[in-house]
C-alpha cells in the first residue's frame, strides 16, 4: 500500500438503540454516515460525517473484520453530498491561501472563515486562519485558533507536516514566543521524534534570550540526528564564548 491511506468513500453504520424505559421501551435503528479510508491491509479509518456531509471529528481505527462486518458502503451518498462538500471546502481553502500569500489577509480571512462553516474542525483552515491572525498580530483571535489547533492531535501528524512547520515558523517571526513555545511543546507530546521541532524550539529559546534552553534543545535535535548541519552550526554559535567589550 502507498504511505498515504487509500480513500474508500462513506459507509454507513445502522445501529439498535433503546428509546423509552420500562412497559414502553423499544427498539429504534440509528442510521450514521462515515467517511472511510484504508491505512493498511488489515487497518480502516472511519470518521463521522457532520450536517455539510464532510469528514470531522474524531477518527475510529479498526481490524478488517470489524469493518466489513458492520459498515456497508453509500457510493450514491458519495457522489451526491460529500464529492461536492468536499470540493466546496477544497475551493475555499485555495481561495484563503491564495488570497494569504497575495498579502491579502482580510479576504483570506474570509475564505477559512467560510471553510470553517462546513467543517469547524478543518486543521487546514484553523492553520490558515491562525496564519492570518499571526500577520495581523491580532492577539486574541490568535489565541482562540491556537487553542483550537492545540486539542486537535491530528493538527500535528505527518499529514499535516508543512502547514505545521509553516504556523510555527509564523509564530516565532511575529513574535508570538510563549505561544510558539505551547506550540511546539504540544506537538512533542504527539512526536517526541522529530528533530525540526527541537531545532524550531530552540530558535524560539534563542529569540527570548534563554541560552541555556536553546541549547538543550539543539542537544536533543542532534541526538535525533547528528548529521543535521544546521543545528550543528546554530549550537557552535550559542556556546561560543562572548567577547569582552573593548
Amino acid at each position: 500500500m502507498s504511505n498515504y491511506p487509500l480513500i474508500l468513500g462513506v459507509y454507513s453504520l445502522l445501529l439498535d438503540a433503546d428509546i423509552g424505559s420500562g412497559g414502553t421501551q423499544g427498539k429504534h435503528q440509528n442510521l450514521t454516515h462515515w467517511y472511510a479510508r484504508q491505512l493498511s491491509a488489515t487497518e480502516f479509518e472511519v470518521q463521522p460525517l457532520n450536517a455539510h456531509h464532510v469528514p470531522s471529528g474524531v477518527r475510529s481505527v479498526l481490524g478488517e473484520m470489524d469493518f466489513l462486518k458492520q459498515y456497508t458502503p453509500e457510493p450514491t451518498y458519495y457522489r451526491i453530498h460529500t464529492v461536492p462538500a468536499l470540493e466546496t471546502l477544497s475551493r475555499k481553502l485555495k481561495m484563503g491561501e491564495d488570497a494569504f500569500k497575495a498579502g491579502n489577509l482580510d479576504e483570506a480571512e474570509r475564505q477559512f472563515i467560510k471553510a470553517l462553516m462546513i467543517d469547524d474542525k478543518s486543521v487546514e483552515a484553523n492553520y490558515g486562519l491562525g496564519e492570518v491572525y499571526s500577520e495581523k498580530k491580532d492577539f486574541d483571535k490568535l489565541k482562540k485558533v491556537l487553542n483550537t489547533l492545540l486539542g486537535v492531535s491530528e493538527a500535528f501528524t505527518y499529514e499535516h507536516r508543512q502547514k505545521f512547520n509553516q504556523f510555527g515558523i509564523s509564530l516565532r517571526k511575529n513574535g508570538h514566543y510563549d505561544e510558539s513555545i505551547r506550540y511546539y511543546t504540544k506537538s512533542l507530546e504527539i512526536v517526541e521524534d522529530d528533530e525540526n521541532v527541537y531545532f524550531n524550539l530552540a530558535r524560539v529559546y534563542y529569540e527570548k534570550g534563554l541560552n541555556d534552553l536553546c541549547v538543550e534543545n539543539l542537544e536533543q535535535a542532534l541526538s535525533l540526528n547528528p548529521e543535521f548541519i544546521e543545528a550543528q552550526k546554530f549550537l557552535k554559535h550559542c556556546k561560543k564564548p562572548l567577547q569582552p567589550r573593548a
